[in-house]
């Protein structure tokens, strides 16, 4: 019994990384800076205007004419030098200012990982935006005194139709 366990569990893992691997295969871009880099699919809209303190801004596609919001993956880069913080202090500070500065914000989930001799933390959280109400997949790593608040943000009911995708766009992240 227990060898069939870990039998299934080695082959999860083994379609989790070709899965993975295979971003490439797909079609998709890559930002390449000295810091990190990231893919994402053609389709989506590269902003680089640094608009809202963003390194970047990954739009999705309008899905119709009603579609008033669009998904979207950025990435803000927070110069932490002096601070003296490390990604547990970060991780503190970043759910308080959710649960206070978001309105009806609600953290569902909060997790450490670890990816490529990387650790980071993985916050998940609603909240509202004016007329919206969202969902955000947040990412934060601490490198060099800097912190990387990596975001996808969705509209709560469209969350789960971009969940495969924004996954695999927040994977493929890389702190160089």
């Amino acid at each position: 019994m227990i060898h069939m366990k870990k039998m299934a569990f080695l082959v999860f893992l083994l379609i989790n990384a070709i899965s993975f691997g295979q971003i490439k295969e797909n079609n998709w871009k890559t930002i390449d800076e000295n810091t990190y880099s990231v893919q994402y699919p053609e389709n989506w809209e590269l902003n680089t205007d640094k608009s809202m303190g963003t390194s970047f801004i990954l739009f999705t596609q309008q899905t119709s004419t009603d579609d008033k919001f669009r998904e979207n993956v950025n990435l803000i880069i927070q110069n932490l030098e002096g601070y003296n913080l490390n990604l547990d202090d970060f991780v503190t500070i970043s759910e308080e200012q959710i649960n206070k500065m978001v309105t009806n914000g609600k953290i569902i989930e909060s997790k450490r990982l670890f990816k490529n001799n990387s650790e980071f933390q993985k916050v998940i959280f609603t909240g509202d935006q004016g007329l919206f109400q969202l969902k955000f997949a947040q990412y934060y790593f601490i490198k060099d005194e800097k912190a990387y608040v990596l975001t996808f943000t969705s509209e709560q009911e469209q969350f789960e139709n971009y969940k495969l995708i924004s996954e695999k766009i927040l994977a493929s992240f890389i702190l160089k």
